[in-house]
């Protein structure tokens, strides 16, 4: 695999993976759309997948430590002392997990019909474009909650939201956030909470998998582009969580919207006149 395939799918899973355009997708069409067959068989491409993915899960970790240090902290403390009241930031720790359970059950049941029968160009570029009008609604609400509002209804729907975007296409971070909205939460909020979901259903998807892929072992000649990969993915990654959470708290999420459409259009143009 050219070291330069490696960087630029880098940048897509780091930069896609948090802006609500579907990091999955992305990794499908921009192939695709540059005639690129960097991997003899499925089980090297969901080997330089996962490294992909580790290198947004790690800075996604780093970039939160702050938070997840209270929540962690706070939520094994309702564990150890069970006779004190659970805090905000306790029952906050526990939801967020919680959050996570639809996503995982669905995975783990339907991994493989999702593979065989999701993922082709046309179906993502549906669901960019749905997707992103469901966000344009979403975001029109006039939410203000703050994230230590969250509940456990909020936990259910947020989680049955990003089990959708098990479909290439329809962006983790895009339906979270989007069910966020629906919900009251301020913008900063919704992104928060979709950031911080992704610690364990990723993180735990990723580790299931490294298991495998150690086990096997990893090619010697894939070995420096899935090093390439999880440092472009993590830089990416950093640059954008925090450019999200800096133009939520003044902008709306408008120009995404615009690009899911217009991304989507335009696969669907490419599409319809054979170009490829």
């Amino acid at each position: 695999m050219p070291i330069l395939h490696a960087i630029v799918l880098g940048l897509v899973q780091g930069l896609s993976e948090f802006l609500p355009i579907s990091s999955s997708g992305h990794l499908l069409l921009v192939p695709w759309l540059l005639g690129w067959d960097d991997f003899d068989d499925e089980s090297i491409e969901k080997a330089f997948d996962v490294a992909l993915h580790l290198g947004t899960v790690i800075v996604t970790i780093f970039y939160f430590r702050r938070e997840l240090g209270r929540y962690v902290t706070a939520g094994l403390r309702v564990l150890v002392r069970r006779d004190e009241p659970i805090s905000t930031d306790g029952r906050v720790g526990w939801l967020l997990l919680l959050s996570t359970v639809p996503a995982a059950a669905v995975g783990a049941l339907f991994e493989e019909q999702i593979d065989e029968h999701l993922g082709t160009p046309g179906i993502i570029a549906v669901s960019l474009i749905l997707g992103g009008l469901l966000l344009a609604v979403a975001d029109r609400a006039s939410g203000r909650r703050p994230i230590e509002h969250y509940g456990v209804r909020d936990a259910l729907a947020v989680g049955a939201a990003q089990a959708l975007a098990l479909n290439p296409g329809t962006s983790r971070s895009g339906i979270t956030i989007t069910a966020g909205r629906f919900l009251g939460f301020d913008r900063d909020a919704a992104a928060r909470i979709s950031f911080l979901m992704m610690i364990p259903v990723t993180g735990g998807a990723v580790v299931f998998k490294m298991v495998g892929l150690l086990r096997d072992g990893v090619p010697d000649e894939l070995v420096v582009p899935m090093l390439v990969g999880i440092v472009t993915s993590g830089a990416a990654g950093w640059a954008a969580i925090w450019g999200t959470l800096a133009l939520v708290r003044t902008r709306t999420f408008m120009p995404f919207v615009v690009y899911r459409i217009a991304a989507g259009l335009v696969v669907l143009v490419l599409l319809a006149t054979s170009w490829r």
